[in-house]
């Protein structure tokens, strides 16, 4: 994370700074993404980066923490209807989720080339896997409170599979739909009809094996 010389610049320096590097690892993968051209742009001698973050790294964690909480603010905004059902509720967060990379491209681009790249510094992915799982276990727990989920279901096995196939499918249509959105038309994915239709299968699948009958 940043060191406190950073949170202490002005905050139309620190700003610039934080936007630049999104450009900057939007635009190019992690391995690609240069500090260099960060620097020139924002007019600091490199040496002052060193004095803000530990490194290259360092820099990239803060991007995607700045991106996962500012999608917890955006998703908090407009909760769904307390009343609303798992499948549905799954159906909501994804269109959320792509209400929040229209507003915020950017951030979601570099998720993005995290997903497909396997660049995710281990630190992230040990929380974000922690996190997911925790989520996971709950959203099976109320289902079957509600009625939504067969009270049969293993709760431990339908969240590992809800969190495996959740985890897994972005970076799976990104592999098998690499052309279906240009990375310059400010597009969503998930916005595209093969993408839409695919995501509804899943649903489809887990909603008929795992459904009260």
């Amino acid at each position: 994370m940043p060191k406190e010389t950073f949170f202490n610049l002005p905050e139309a320096k620190r700003q610039r700074i934080i936007d630049l590097a999104l450009a900057e690892f939007a635009e190019n993968d992690y391995d690609t993404a240069s500090i260099s051209r960060i620097v020139a742009q924002a007019g600091i001698a490199k040496g002052s980066f060193y004095q803000y973050f530990e490194n290259k790294e360092d820099l990239y964690m803060y991007l995607l923490t700045l991106g996962a909480e500012a999608k917890a603010q955006f998703l908090g905004s407009n909760p769904p209807d307390p009343a609303m059902g798992t499948f549905a509720y799954i159906r909501w967060l994804s269109a959320a989720g792509i209400q929040f990379e229209l507003a915020r491209p950017q951030l979601s681009q570099i998720g993005y080339r995290a997903v497909r790249s396997g660049a995710l510094p281990a630190a992230l992915q040990e929380q974000a896997r922690t996190g997911a799982a925790v989520f996971f276990r709950q959203l099976v727990e109320q289902g079957q409170a509600r009625g939504d989920i067969a009270p049969d279901i293993d709760a431990d096995l339908a969240a590992f599979l809800f969190n495996v196939i959740f985890t897994e499918l972005g970076g799976y249509l990104l592999n098998r739909l690499p052309d279906e959105v240009a990375e310059e038309d400010g597009r969503s994915l998930f916005e595209t009809p093969e993408a839409a239709r695919l995501f509804d299968q899943v649903l489809h699948i887990l909603e008929a094996g795992m459904g009260k009958t």
